[in-house]
């Protein structure tokens, strides 16, 4: 592990290589799983308000769910995370296309409805930073964040889409990782993450 700022980074968020396919997973992380996604006490108003903009892309199920328990619930290790449907299926979860590559077929796949809303112009909440930030789970130890990569059978084809194009989970999570922590952690990230590699560290 190593430390950059007040983040303890795991040595596999640097080395690990990850890239999401699409094309061969259709989204299954948002579907598969006994619990919802992680999300923050100030994330919970922001699901919330994104019900009413959402409400005609999301099932009759997923709307049922949310009317009985809210948008979140706490799972058995009293962790908030979001409702969930059939006891696996995110609440927010849409079924929809995806053009991957110019000029090619749609592809079907599982879509975040509130994500989709964002992307159109329609909110200004884009999903749950745990969502935007999977593979890799933020967890704490005292006063410090940890990061940890997830390992999940159903990412596989992630990983070697990663490895074909050597993109490290840290690179891919570019985004989500600046959105997190700042343009300033992230850049001290990568000079540490360029010094390890120098020193044969990692």
């Amino acid at each position: 592990m190593v430390q950059v700022g007040d983040v303890i980074v795991s040595f596999d968020v640097l080395t690990e290589k990850f890239c999401c396919d699409l094309s061969v997973c259709h989204g299954e992380c948002c579907v598969e799983g006994d619990a919802g996604a992680p999300v923050l006490l100030d994330e919970v108003s922001l699901l919330e308000t994104a019900v009413s903009v959402v409400k005609d892309d999301l099932s009759p199920e997923a709307l049922a769910e949310i009317d009985r328990q809210g948008v979140v619930y706490s799972d058995p290790s009293g962790e908030l995370v979001t409702s969930i449907v059939n006891g696996k299926d995110c609440v927010f979860c849409m079924k929809g296309d995806l053009q991957l590559a110019e000029g090619a077929a749609p592809t079907p796949c599982t879509l975040c409805a509130i994500e989709k809303a964002w992307r159109e112009g329609r909110s200004s909440f884009m999903k749950p930073v745990s969502c935007h930030l999977y593979p890799i789970r933020v967890g704490h130890y005292g006063s410090y964040y940890t990061l940890n990569y997830h390992k999940w059978d159903i990412c596989q084809c992630a990983v070697k889409k990663g490895e074909e194009e050597n993109i490290a989970v840290y690179q891919f999570l570019r985004e989500p990782l600046i959105r997190k922590f700042g343009q300033e952690w992230y850049d001290e990230l990568c000079l540490v993450a360029d010094e390890l590699k120098k020193q044969q560290v990692i």
